[in-house]
């Protein structure tokens, strides 16, 4: 029987309500929880347009809010700050990953398409983990953030170059270089607007930014700019990111945010749980010993960016290990990579994040006490004063 689309919603929602409670209650991040949830749904709520298309919304206003936090200068002085552990993090996550499926025998569009998967450390999933276990104090804390801000730099181009990989049967030097011009017109196009007009609209939001309708400018320019890069063929989540380096120029982050957020708490869950619903196992996980391989390469390469780029980013040897032991789940970005590929390599691509992730979840836990292990603090000791 065909519930009412109302009555359908309404269940959705409170479904996903006490999966989240679950979820807070045992510390398990929600994206995992609402994975595991379309996972669940799947034959319920089959292949639906408007459940992809809301959370698309989500993924697009995450994104905006993202760029929203790095106006043009501090997005450049981030930047170069971690650089070289950010390189290291690209190099061995997407480049040795490419060339372990290459090994494999896949071709190099999957190939890099999983290096992508590999790639990023779960924004959401590290900062919550932070919070709850009250880290954000650490020394570790700011390499920790730095390289997440510099994945989500690189994160969105990378997903632009996944899109325009696997539109069509394949891409040549040419097509390649047409996509890298488009990426560089679009983010180009960002900064001219940015500097040239948003610079100057600080009385305009100052004077609209309490009024009711004010959410209507803010979204839409968060869905125009993605939606432009669909146009272009690129990712809306690139367009979505230059959408909100461009109003961050107007340095009202903290009040654009607090308008923003309930949209995107609200739909950006119903993306994980699409994602969920295209999960199927009729013929089993694929590739297994690939996927186990990926699974081990991918924890590893994460502790060696965190112990290598933590040390060069002036970290001590205990710090830079406690690091890398917080930086092994996947997320958001491995999962909108994944929804780029074919069916057999979504299915790879969903275990592998689950896996990580909770995996991931369980090194972040025991840092502390690993970092203690090889480094323990030293005691101090009571100088003895002869006579007394």
């Amino acid at each position: 029987m065909d519930l009412p689309v109302m009555l359908a919603a309404g269940l959705l929602f409170l479904l996903m309500f006490f999966a989240g409670l679950i979820g807070t209650r045992y510390r398990i991040p929600g994206v995992i929880i609402f994975i595991l949830l379309g996972l669940a749904l799947a034959p319920f709520l089959g292949d639906s347009e408007l459940l992809h298309f809301i959370g698309e919304i989500g993924i697009v206003l995450l994104f905006f809010m993202l760029g929203m936090e790095f106006p043009l200068k501090q997005l450049m002085k981030v930047a170069r700050k971690v650089t070289g552990a950010g390189t290291l993090d690209v190099l061995l996550n997407v480049g040795v990953t490419f060339l372990i499926c290459w090994a494999f025998g896949l071709g190099w569009i999957e190939a890099l398409l999983l290096g992508g998967v590999v790639y990023a450390t779960s924004s959401s999933i590290t900062a919550k983990l932070l919070e709850t276990n009250k880290r954000m104090a650490n020394p570790e804390s700011e390499f920790i953030l730095g390289l997440l801000i510099f994945e989500d730099l690189v994160a969105p181009v990378l997903v632009a170059i996944m899109v325009g990989m696997t539109a069509g049967v394949g891409l040549s030097g040419g097509d390649f270089a047409w996509l890298m011009f488009k990426v560089v017109a679009l983010t180009a196009g960002a900064v001219l607007i940015g500097q040239l007009l948003f610079t100057k609209l600080q009385k305009f939001f100052e004077r609209h930014l309490t009024s009711d309708v004010f959410i209507m400018f803010v979204v839409g320019m968060a869905l125009a700019y993605g939606g432009l890069a669909l146009y272009l063929d690129l990712s809306e989540v690139l367009g979505a990111f230059l959408a909100g380096i461009m109003i961050a120029e107007v340095r009202k982050t903290e009040q654009l945010e607090h308008l923003v957020v309930p949209v995107r708490d609200i739909t950006l869950p119903l993306f994980f749980l699409w994602f969920g619903t295209t999960i199927t196992f009729g013929d089993g996980v694929p590739m297994v010993p690939l996927l186990l391989t990926l699974i081990v390469w991918a924890i590893t390469a994460k502790l060696i960016v965190g112990i290598v780029g933590g040390r060069m980013y002036g970290l001590s040897r205990k710090v830079a290990l406690r690091a890398a032991f917080s930086l092994t789940q996947r997320g958001e970005f491995s999962i909108i990579i994944a929804a780029l590929a074919t069916a057999e390599l979504m299915v790879f691509s969903s275990v592998f994040i689950l896996a990580t992730a909770m995996m991931g979840i369980i090194l972040f836990q025991y840092a502390p006490k690993v970092a203690n292990h090889f480094y323990p603090s030293k005691k101090k000791t009571k100088v003895k004063v002869p006579g007394v």
